[in-house]
């Protein structure tokens, strides 16, 4: 079976090192002599160099290293996957790019004509992240309202539409949030492929939306028992609508030649982890499920890197280093290529992986995780036999 990767790529800045917090790759902090992009000149100028070229050669060497694609994150402090997409697929040749996005701020129609234009241009690299929202302050920074179970209501009928128009013909559509008459694409762009769906979201609602439209569930890394019972719910319910779902985990890496240097590396960027970072983190409101499930894994005032180690090789606070999910994996090479293939054992058919900085990470994690998938596996099979 194959196994897609996908790298991420850090639409918002990046770090120059996971030991550190500051935003110092970009112009998403103030610009000084240690940022990369953009650089300065000799004169302490902008010397032209942009943040979309340091994200070119991300994609570039996640490409090379063996990642079929990236995810394009969406948030109120980043640039917009959709503008970010096409000028990367300029500086590519296969590379897929997963557009973080969540319908409720697209029509539909014009969201199917937008992707299947991005198909013919690219040829039909596109592919989708649905996020449906979390809720609190930050879904009101979108003008978004709208309760829990309504947003996961709103993207299901957005996705009927959209799939009703890309068949081409006329399509009629009368539902709560969205009314069509005899829509459709033209036949050029209609028979462009429709993105692959990638859905993430852990409440009820979400995995009813998901199952009827999803070809991938996306789930940030849990403790493995609980994951492989939320991937087997997810496949029931697809199983019960006539369809198969693959499923497909987001995690992050601390991935060195020896265990000892990759927690030291965790240990210096908790260390450096500060007051107001915490506060921040702590203080986020939200009614996401899955946000719930990832601060149940941790202890809110822990005081020492090791006590969010929730298992070998798991390390629960990746949220304080940088924004996202909670849980991680830290090993040798060898240890983390185990942890993944054990996760494919479970259930995962994908990955969407991350590093920082990202760049380096992208040619580290390429060149010495990614080969030895399948070797520890093997390895567990003949021991056990």
């Amino acid at each position: 079976m194959s196994i897609d990767f996908y790298w991420r790529l850090p639409t918002h800045g990046c770090h120059s090192t996971i030991r550190r917090g500051s935003y110092d790759r970009g112009d998403w902090s103030p610009i000084g002599p240690y940022n990369q992009s953009p650089g300065l000149g000799r004169e302490g100028r902008d010397d032209g160099f942009r943040y979309i070229d340091h994200l070119a050669e991300i994609a570039k060497a996640a490409e090379i290293s063996g990642f079929v694609g990236g995810l394009i994150p969406s948030f109120p402090n980043t640039d917009d996957p959709w503008v970010i997409s096409p000028l990367l697929a300029r500086e590519t040749k296969t590379f897929r790019f997963m557009i973080a996005f969540q319908p409720g701020f697209l029509n539909p129609v014009q969201a199917a004509r937008l992707s299947a234009s991005l198909q013919r241009a690219t040829g039909g690299r596109t592919v989708y992240n649905i996020i449906t929202g979390g809720g609190g302050p930050a879904q009101l920074w979108w003008g978004d309202s709208f309760e829990h179970d309504d947003r996961y209501g709103r993207t299901t009928e957005f996705l009927d539409v959209l799939k009703g128009v890309w068949k081409g013909g006329d399509f009629s559509y009368k539902g709560r949030f969205y009314q069509v008459e005899d829509g459709g694409l033209s036949p050029l762009l209609a028979k462009e492929k429709i993105p692959e769906i990638w859905f993430s979201g852990s409440s009820d609602a979400a995995l009813k939306s998901a199952a009827k439209h999803a070809d991938y569930y996306l789930s940030w890394l849990e403790p493995f028992d609980a994951l492989t019972d939320k991937f087997a719910r997810v496949k029931e319910r697809t199983a019960a609508l006539g369809r198969q779902q693959k499923c497909a985990v987001r995690l992050d890496l601390v991935a060195r030649a020896t265990e000892e240097e990759a927690w030291r590396d965790v240990r210096i960027g908790f260390e450096n982890v500060t007051d107001e970072t915490r506060a921040r983190w702590r203080g986020q409101a939200t009614d996401s499920v899955g946000a719930a499930r990832q601060a149940a894994l941790r202890p809110t005032e822990a005081k020492r890197y090791d006590e969010l180690i929730v298992g070998p090789n798991l390390w629960g606070g990746f949220n304080l280093l940088r924004g996202g999910p909670a849980l991680g994996i830290v090993g040798n090479y060898e240890q983390c290529a185990a942890k993944l293939d054990e996760l494919i054992g479970r259930g995962a058919d994908a990955f969407i992986l991350a590093g920082t900085p990202h760049l380096e990470e992208a040619y580290r994690i390429g060149e010495e995780v990614l080969p030895l998938l399948g070797r520890s596996a093997s390895a567990l099979q003949q021991a056990a036999e």
